[in-house]
């Protein structure tokens, strides 16, 4: 995340208004990190010995661990650096919170242009949800986002097919998007992807992250990861490594293209992922998978 985008979303809140207990709590600890400069959680909570807590996935964590993430959150303190994946803090300070209501919506605006640069084309109903989940970004000014949305309709280009109004950023031309013939596997949360609305509009079949589907129930795979070609998603290939091989399944929507750039292109994708996974070995083509629906 850059600093300006950072700084479109904070101040979030004051430490302060935490209530009771935990406005308390809070000082103490800001205090702390403070007289030290740089702070690893296990040092936080060698120091204070909260104990432990339900995190958000329905484990345990240490209680200063997720207190230090939630004043991170609120903009008091900033990630220095990580040490075996583990963030390191500090102290932090935002500047002033627009002082007018014009301010303020030229903020939110800004912010409405970044999501929607990156999740565009959107359908009115994907623009509204994008916009909507910046109460999570900026809970601040959650109350502003409905007047957020009713300035994007108006300022962005937009278009109505068949029925559906799009939504873009003014100033962006589709009609001159260039393709090639690579293949791309994209992340289940890629851009591209992660509007599954938009995904069955555009390309006709429905993607599903199949992570936690029972297995019996699953028809694309634990993780399928979208099959890209040209400017069209063909179908899904889910990855493994055995014995240092790395293993590929492929389903196809329509079925496998017959276009030789099609398999060339692929062949290089894995390729990528080989080289990525440090993997030398190549291993021959499985044999045609069926197509599925």
């Amino acid at each position: 995340m850059t600093r300006r985008l950072q700084s479109l979303m904070h101040p979030r809140r004051v430490v302060g208004r935490f209530s009771g207990g935990r406005a308390r709590q809070s000082k103490d600890l800001l205090a702390f990190v403070r007289d030290r400069g740089t702070v690893h959680p296990r040092d936080v909570d060698a120091h204070f010995a909260r104990g432990r807590v339900t995190n958000y996935w329905g484990g345990s964590s240490s209680a200063t661990t997720h207190h230090l993430d939630l004043l991170h959150y609120h903009g008091v303190l900033r990630v220095v650096r990580r040490e075996a994946g583990i963030r390191l803090y500090a102290s932090h300070e935002h500047g002033d919170p627009p002082a007018t209501r014009a301010e303020r919506a030229s903020r939110i605006d800004a912010l409405v242009d970044v999501v929607v640069a990156l999740y565009a084309p959107l359908p009115r109903l994907s623009l509204s949800h994008v916009i909507a989940r910046l109460r999570y970004g900026a809970p601040q000014w959650r109350a502003d986002l409905k007047p957020a949305l009713t300035r994007a309709k108006a300022r962005l280009a937009q278009a109505r097919i068949d029925g559906v109004d799009w939504y873009w950023p003014a100033g962006e031309r589709p009609e001159r998007a260039t393709v090639d013939d690579g293949v791309r596997l994209l992340a289940p949360f890629d851009p591209v992807v992660w509007d599954r609305r938009r995904f069955e509009l555009f390309w006709g079949w429905p993607y599903r992250f199949e992570a936690y589907t029972p297995l019996a129930k699953r028809k694309l795979g634990y993780y399928a990861l979208p099959m890209l070609w040209r400017d069209r998603i063909v179908g899904w290939a889910n990855l493994s490594v055995r014995d240092g091989v790395l293993q590929h399944e492929c389903g196809y929507a329509e079925g496998r293209p017959a276009d030789a750039s099609f398999a060339a292109g692929l062949d290089a994708e894995l390729d990528q992922v080989r080289h990525f996974l440090g993997l030398l070995h190549r291993e021959p083509w499985p044999a045609p998978t069926s197509a599925k629906s």
